[in-house]
């Protein structure tokens, strides 16, 4: 029998490199090394995807070297802590999305940029951000849609940097509820205040984040210039559909923070009137024997009602009906 030759083995991923495949007509056709990429691109009908995590920079040199990329978007990637924005560089796009996920009951921001011209799409993650492996694999489940190359590709990665929203937001929203019932119902504390001023900080870097999607994803489905299949144009306004209710979604959730964050002060400033009022109240109850006995603290010589027998009686009883007389009136006006 003829000698069976072992199947070779996948290329070995160095740092910063998470995957790097290569697709013709749907269909992955093999792992390949980033030095290799350039060949693969330019055969016909192939696409080459690259996924990087944090890489260095000599590793963005030589994807540079290899699909001809822009020397200022490359130093844009490098540098992270970009703006979400769409900028174009001759027949590719540059494309800086920003991701967010919950780290340890708070909201962890990172970027995501995209590199895509004809035959290729790197995506280059920063900070965080969920890995794009469960795009890569819906993609290649989905043959005939993955046909259509990068263009799809750079849809289910932004399709997916929008999904992966939600949950974040509803954490946010679980969270709010519950101190906005808190706020309702009782007194809150000082930390609790603090979190409300957190969240509403959160929510308004999670709405800097979403609100530039919508042009970035208008711009992908309307503008002509734009290096996109036209028969892929429709895609990208399913996403912009999606970033509208997320931008609705953060906007409502600041407004409750903002109605608990307002109410948080009133309960507070309507507990701070309560306690004013009821020390009032007892300082004008405790006033009237004050005052009785500084008058016969005076130690006047004529004073007749001293040599009465029940003058001590009398005093007492006085003080009594005027102290029960006060603190019935206080009591009926919800003083005490």
């Amino acid at each position: 029998m003829p000698d069976q030759v072992p199947p070779k083995a996948p290329p070995k991923l160095e740092p910063g490199v998470v995957a790097a495949g290569v697709y013709a007509k749907g269909k992955r056709v093999s792992d390949i090394e980033i030095d290799d990429a350039g060949k693969w691109r330019k055969k016909p009908g192939h696409v080459v995807w690259i996924g990087l995590f944090e890489p260095s920079g000599d590793l963005l040199a030589r994807v540079s070297e290899q699909l001809n990329l822009h020397p200022l978007a490359i130093e844009d990637a490098e540098k992270a802590h970009q703006h979400p924005k769409i900028e174009e560089y001759g027949d590719a796009l540059f494309i800086v999305a920003r991701t967010a996920q919950m780290v340890e009951g708070k909201i962890a921001f990172g970027e995501t940029h995209l590199f895509v011209g004809r035959g290729y799409i790197v995506s280059v993650r920063h900070g965080a951000s969920a890995t794009y492996s469960t795009v890569r694999a819906h993609c290649e489940s989905c043959p005939k849609m993955l046909s259509h190359g990068e263009d799809y590709i750079l849809y289910k990665i932004l399709d997916f940097i929008v999904d992966n929203y939600m949950p974040v937001l509803e954490t946010v929203r679980h969270e709010i509820e519950g101190l906005e019932d808190k706020v309702l119902h009782e007194s809150i504390s000082t930390e609790q205040v603090r979190r409300l001023y957190a969240l509403r900080r959160d929510l308004l870097k999670l709405r800097n984040a979403v609100v530039p999607l919508v042009d970035i994803c208008r711009r992908l489905e309307h503008v002509e210039l734009l290096p996109i299949d036209p028969e892929m144009r429709p895609h990208f306004r399913d996403v912009t559909d999606h970033v509208q209710r997320i931008r609705e979604s953060v906007d409502s959730l600041r407004e409750v923070l903002a109605f608990a964050f307002e109410a948080s002060l009133m309960m507070g400033q309507a507990q701070q009137s309560t306690i004013t009022r009821k020390l009032a109240a007892w300082a004008a109850i405790l006033a009237v024997p004050t005052a009785i006995a500084g008058i016969y603290g005076m130690n006047f010589d004529h004073m007749p009602e001293l040599k009465w027998r029940y003058g001590y009686f009398a005093v007492i009883g006085v003080i009594v009906a005027l102290c029960g007389f006060l603190f019935y009136r206080f009591r009926k006006n919800k003083w005490l």
